[in-house]
């Protein structure tokens, strides 16, 4: 059993994060420096959404969610009230096995693998001074159509509207 280096990890959580955002129509933006907990930007138009992605081969899991410890600087950045663009997780869970994250068939490559999302925005501070337990409930898969509900969010927090704490 091969346990992916943590480059790889990254490299396919922004690979799955592009496929998502392409299949719903938005633009993905990459940044080269992590330094504000943000490892992806999506814009629909004006909008915007503020994404840390995380890839794991051994999920923790409960009946209802899967279980990431966030280091606690990241949280706090994406959890920030002032920010302009809504802050959220994204969590990549993929095969034990390396070679099985990618399925090779004729006229078609399948990623092996499914992704939830948990929105941190005006989250509560943090009961620990190094990480932070995130759950993202196997409800929320990411899909482009939960993307939408994202933005739903990023507008209601422009317009200043009831509605944008529920996702």
């Amino acid at each position: 059993m091969s346990i992916a280096a943590s480059w790889q990890k990254e490299q396919f959580s922004k690979a799955y994060m592009l496929a998502v955002a392409s299949q719903g129509g938005y633009t993905i933006g990459e940044w080269n420096v992590d330094k504000d907990g943000v490892d992806v930007t999506l814009r629909s138009g004006g909008l915007m959404v503020d994404l840390q992605l995380k890839c794991t081969q051994r999920p923790r899991t409960t009946s209802d969610d899967y279980v990431f410890d966030l280091d606690v600087p990241t949280y706090n950045k994406l959890r920030d009230p002032y920010r302009s663009a809504p802050g959220y997780m994204a969590l990549v869970v993929v095969p034990p096995i390396l070679d099985e994250w990618l399925l090779h068939e004729p006229e078609r490559l399948l990623l092996s693998c499914h992704a939830y999302w948990a929105k941190l925005q005006d989250e509560p501070p943090p009961t620990s001074s190094a990480t932070t337990s995130i759950r993202l409930p196997r409800c929320q898969s990411l899909t482009a159509s939960s993307i939408e509900i994202m933005f739903e969010v990023a507008l209601s927090r422009i317009l200043g509207t009831a509605g944008g704490d529920s996702a």
